[in-house]
């Protein structure tokens, strides 16, 4: 039997750290060394992630061990290069950061890290030790736009996006209360989220001349999930930039074109990026979904980590959607 690599998480008790162990978990080449969360050192894991009973006997622990191939930081944002600075990683350790610490400045003393969109830099995260995860949202949107800045087409682009409660985190706050968020909506952080920098920087390599971004995202009533609408000015024809996206994503194992209209159930539990597109005169929008915790950022960390390790990048992520 083909032995497996070790692997260890560090921030193991988060949704995104939760989402990891249960890809890992069920990965043919991954076996979990270590689970590390502050909060609950001691405890057994499937009392904290509850759905994993039966699953595993693993303890959380607070202790770091150099004895892996992959190091996956799921800890909150701004906290991984002062976790990196604090513990002594081997240098053979490939690290995966599903942070922010390392998106826009990748520099790190041990060589930089690479942003982990594989859409765009997949050559670039095969060779690399350190890739630093993109953000569940400009997953989204770089993943709909893509094909345009390939083009060098864009111009401005108003986007609007919902996502789910668990893109908050699993830290309670007013706004994921379920007495707050049930049957509720809004709109936060509008014109600027966060991660509209790691979008621009993307499209900007790609694009002739800089893209203006505007952005509006909504909280939504839903746990799991992203959907964007991004909307461009444009003469080509509609046939036009259907063939750009299917020539774009053509041997892309994750990232699809529907020509009928597209929902959240069709990606939910799965790794996989959903696009359609509609053209109304000069004006075109491109729908995208995705689940904010496996392809916005859990499983897009699996699949960086095949990529990484010179595995096929659908590897252990053949998932089901929940479509009803």
């Amino acid at each position: 039997m083909e032995s497996k690599i070790k692997v260890g998480i560090v921030g193991a008790a988060g949704y995104t750290g939760g989402e990891l162990i249960r890809l890992l978990l069920n990965h043919p080449k991954t076996e979990i060394t270590f689970a590390l969360s502050r909060s609950q050192n001691g405890k057994e894991i499937s009392s904290i992630h509850t759905d994993l009973i039966g699953e595993t006997d693993l303890i959380f622990t607070n202790e770091y061990f150099n004895t892996i191939t992959i190091l996956f930081l799921c800890l909150p944002h701004k906290e991984s290069k002062i976790w990196l600075q604090n513990n002594e990683v081997s240098e053979t350790i490939k690290i995966i950061d599903l942070g922010n610490d390392f998106r826009i400045d990748g520099t790190f003393e041990k060589g930089n890290f690479i942003y982990g969109l594989p859409e765009i830099n997949k050559e670039k995260i095969e060779q690399t030790n350190y890739v630093a995860n993109p953000g569940c949202f400009a997953t989204a949107i770089q993943l709909a736009l893509l094909p345009l800045a390939k083009a060098k087409i864009l111009k401005t682009v108003y986007t609007t996006g919902i996502t789910g409660s668990t893109g908050a985190g699993q830290q309670l706050q007013d706004t994921t209360h379920f007495s707050w968020r049930v049957n509720n909506i809004s709109a936060y952080k509008t014109l600027q989220h966060q991660h509209v920098a790691e979008i621009c920087k993307t499209l900007n390599s790609l694009n002739e001349e800089k893209v203006n971004l505007e952005f509006v995202p909504w909280r939504g009533d839903f746990t799991r999930g992203i959907f964007t609408s991004s909307t461009i000015e444009t003469k080509m024809s509609l046939e036009e930039i259907q063939s750009l996206y299917e020539d774009s994503y053509r041997n892309n194992p994750f990232v699809f074109l529907s020509k009928t209209n597209i929902d959240l159930k069709q990606v939910v539990n799965t790794n996989k990026c959903l696009l359609f597109i509609e053209k109304n005169e000069n004006h075109v929008v491109i729908h995208s979904v995705i689940d904010n915790l496996i392809k916005g950022a859990s499983g897009q960390a699996v699949q960086n980590m095949n990529l990484m390790l010179g595995w096929e990048a659908t590897l252990g992520l053949k998932l089901k959607a929940s479509a009803f």
